[in-house]
């Protein structure tokens, strides 16, 4: 387990793991977290704050951590394949909305074509937002999407967590919506440029056709939907040609790049503007939203953790019944500089005479073989942390589970740390089979390993 000084993470992350150990226990069962409240009381802080600790301490033991980093990168994955369509989709919205040239435009069939899906979905995410819900179909294609990508067993979690977390500042209709009305702008920006590129490469006639509809009732609506883009400079035909292009395709040239204009215009005006106005909606309310997210201590789950990170008393025995699994033991080194020098020895005979003649600078920090004298000895490593630990173990005693356990977390809470070796008593022999077993457990710690490393603890080098 990492020391409590973890990497920069940020705020929103920091709630999304406790969520997620928080669904993890409740779902799974309490886990071994006899450490982690151990670190995280230590740290001090309220209680939401030790909460978050144990949590970040946890997730990165057991790998939940690692695991939202993949869904991190999975989300953006889904998010590039999904800029990616939308690009092509502009594109070919333009395309298909004035053709290949040869034929007149009719203007009333481009513009259904331009504007008509987005006109849909966004009448859709109103609705959807006002059921409290702004992603729609699109951001439940993300969501999947990026669920699928992360291909993580850790982060079966991570999703519902974050949905729970954003449900009480509703903010999953502004984040989704961020996305959807972003890749929305994304896409109308396409078309926009591609109409420009068309244009200006293409000689395009423009006409509208009816059969029960006067000319007047299309001079009236072209001109009531250009009043906006003619504010913003873009050009408008007027009612002559409004009414000649109800007949042909006009040849006089201010004509066709009136009806070019009135054309982008709208599309700039009724179908990019608003999406983009709405996805810097969504960002305030996003940014704004987050920074009052707090985890809800009122929970079950949270409030069981009162006691243990913020006990009114001690208590001994068991808490709580042994896991199902037992978790990984792995060394470590604390994040930072500490100072000095320590030995300590690991449940000695008592025939061996203790502790050795120590260079001047280095503490000895006794035999650890209660449980009482491990706790003591920890607590105080959390405050005083060595630059340099040194820890004695017998080889003729089996590497067990506890003891590494022990010399993983006694390593986490020093700069550096080496394991001695003993040398066999006199007249006593180490058995071979045994010393293998010490080295390969150590060495799948990660832990160098070896004679007596005093002269290391007194210079820091060999």
């Amino acid at each position: 387990m990492p020391d409590t000084a973890l990497p920069p993470i940020a705020p929103l992350d920091r709630l999304w793991l406790t969520e997620a150990v928080r669904l993890r226990e409740e779902h799974g069962g309490p886990l071994e977290d006899a450490e982690a409240n151990r670190r995280a009381s230590a740290a001090g802080g309220e209680l939401g704050a030790r909460i978050e600790a144990r949590a970040l301490l946890l997730a990165e033991r057991d790998g939940q951590r690692a695991a939202l980093l993949h869904w991190r990168q999975g989300a953006r994955l889904a998010l590039l394949m999904l800029a990616l369509l939308a690009l092509v989709s502009g594109a070919s919205l333009a395309v298909a909305a004035l053709g290949d040239g040869l034929r007149p435009v009719n203007v009333f069939w481009a513009l259904g074509s331009l504007l008509g899906l987005n006109l849909i979905t966004l009448l859709g995410w109103a609705l959807a937002s006002a059921f409290g819900n702004g992603g729609g179909a699109l951001g439940r294609l993300w969501l999947w999407l990026s669920e699928k990508l992360a291909r993580d067993a850790q982060a079966a979690h991570l999703l519902p967590a974050l949905l729970i977390l954003l449900r009480r500042q509703r903010l999953s209709r502004w984040g989704l919506g961020l996305l959807v009305h972003g890749l929305w702008t994304l896409l109308l920006a396409t078309a926009a440029v591609t109409l420009l590129m068309l244009f200006a490469t293409r000689r395009y006639g423009f006409v509208w056709e009816t059969t029960i509809l006067g000319g007047d009732t299309f001079v009236a609506l072209t001109q009531a939907l250009g009043a906006l883009p003619a504010l913003l400079g873009l050009s408008v035909p007027d009612a002559t040609a409004i009414r000649a292009s109800g007949a042909q395709a006009l040849v006089d040239e201010s004509a066709r790049q009136a009806w070019a204009g009135w054309l982008l215009g709208v599309l700039l005006v009724y179908g990019l503007l608003p999406r983009l106005l709405l996805a810097l909606l969504c960002l305030w309310r996003w940014k704004t939203g987050t920074r009052r997210l707090a985890l809800d201590l009122s929970l079950p789950g949270y409030q069981v953790l009162r006691e243990r990170l913020q006990p009114t008393s001690e208590r001994l025995g068991v808490a709580d019944a042994a896991p199902a699994s037992l978790p990984e033991h792995r060394a470590g080194a604390l994040i930072g500089d500490g100072q000095g020098a320590l030995l300590v020895a690991i449940e000695l005979d008592d025939r061996r005479p203790w502790p050795p003649a120590l260079p001047a600078g280095v503490a000895d920090a006794g035999i650890l073989d209660s449980r009482e004298q491990r706790n003591r000895l920890l607590d105080q490593l959390s405050r005083f942390a060595p630059a340099r630990l040194a820890i004695a173990c017998d080889p003729r005693r089996s590497p067990d589970r506890g003891t590494l356990a022990l010399i993983g977390e006694l390593s986490r809470c020093a700069a550096a740390t080496r394991i001695w070796l003993l040398a066999p008593l006199p007249g006593e022999a180490l058995d071979g089979a045994r010393l293998g077993d010490w080295h390969q457990a150590l060495d799948a710690l990660g832990l160098k390993h070896g004679d007596a490393p005093l002269g290391w603890l007194e210079t820091g080098h060999d």
